[in-house]
């Protein structure tokens, strides 16, 4: 059993900004890697603490054995932080998915490849029992530290019980858990459930709720256990939204950890903040069409800046909504603060100079 390296774990714990990885591809949806070795440097450049990728926002597809492009992609993630060469930690996050056999298979290559954590996805999983997700987790935990998801189910996800998010934070090497089903009732179920578990200072919890990052990050949970109460803060983000703008992003985490900390109460402004990043987000996931142009939303994004050739996706139908774009160019206009353009302008040719 791999066990976590103990400036991974305080990093982990201590929270962080880990952006979910796009996939660069060409126009003839081959993999782009030169943009995709970009993508990592950008990334790292712009002071994030971890790299998530093998996930949604990398797309589920490249396990496809026609497209075989999971192993590449981590393999290229991996090299670009070795290459970096840091003197801080990089938590190395890889997504696994799929049944047991094909989970284990990937956990076992993504020990290999030097991935701290595994990321475990229930995509696509929806007519399985909670108990067989729960042994399916229970023997990649034998193999890799686990980050859990709950993943929404309006990209593949399902709905999870109270019941289960106690069992799972019962699985020794479980590690965190990202809470992504974009619904804050759910999102209280897994908070609850870690509160309650004998290992709850063991696990850190992570937002993937894109629409309600700054909120999720500022709220302070106080859970009865037994008569007493029981502190626990969603200490950090694993967010295909910090795939874009990620050093404004590290900006803005950097400012709410230090907020939280510091201040006995939350300044307006943040939370009008929350609202203004919840608006941007709208039009990048293409919530007004449930989703459906959610990846595409960022490949814009990042198309704009140069850091990808084009929005290309593995399905050559998974494409910007009706109307996406006029509403990713709204939110540029409205909130220019929250865009790194600027950073990226200045550093971009010398990323690529590197490659």
């Amino acid at each position: 059993m791999k066990v976590l390296a103990e400036d991974i774990k305080n990093l982990l714990h201590k929270g962080t900004v880990i952006p979910a990885h796009p996939l660069a591809l060409t126009a003839d949806r081959q993999l782009d890697e030169k943009h995709q070795r970009l993508l990592t440097k950008y990334y790292l450049a712009a002071g994030v603490g971890g790299i998530a990728i093998g996930v949604h926002t990398t797309q589920f597809q490249i396990r496809d054995p026609k497209i075989n492009l999971y192993e590449k992609v981590l393999t290229l993630a991996v090299e670009e932080i070795e290459k970096a060469d840091l003197e801080r930690p990089i938590i190395k996050i890889a997504g696994v998915s799929g049944n047991t056999e094909q989970a284990l298979n990937e956990t076992r290559l993504c020990a290999q490849l030097g991935y701290d954590l595994v990321l475990v996805s229930n995509n696509g999983m929806g007519d399985w029992s909670e108990e067989a997700l729960l042994d399916r987790t229970r023997q990649i935990a034998e193999i890799m530290p686990v980050f859990g998801f709950y993943l929404q189910p309006s990209v593949g996800g399902r709905v999870l019980s109270y019941q289960f998010w106690e069992q799972f934070a019962a699985i020794e090497n479980v590690h965190a858990i990202k809470i992504a089903p974009f619904n804050r009732y759910q999102t209280l179920d897994v908070v609850r459930a870690v509160c309650n578990a004998p290992r709850c200072h063991d696990i850190a919890l992570y937002t993937g709720n894109d629409d309600n990052i700054v909120a999720d990050l500022l709220t302070t949970y106080q859970i009865f256990v037994d008569g007493k109460i029981v502190v626990k803060t969603i200490v950090g983000g694993l967010l295909g939204h910090w795939a874009v703008w990620t050093e404004k992003a590290v900006e803005l985490f950097d400012k709410v950890q230090n907020d939280r900390q510091n201040l006995t109460t939350i300044p307006a402004v943040l939370m009008s903040l929350n609202i203004s990043v919840t608006d941007a987000n709208a039009a990048f996931f293409d919530a007004a069409n449930n989703f459906k142009g959610c990846i595409a939303g960022l490949h814009e994004v990042l198309r704009r800046q140069g850091l990808l050739k084009g929005l290309w996706c593995l399905d050559e139908n998974e494409t910007l909504s009706p109307g996406q774009l006029e509403e990713i160019n709204r939110v540029y206009q409205d909130y220019p603060f929250l865009n790194d353009d600027a950073f990226v302008a200045a550093h971009l040719e010398t990323w690529i100079s590197e490659l």
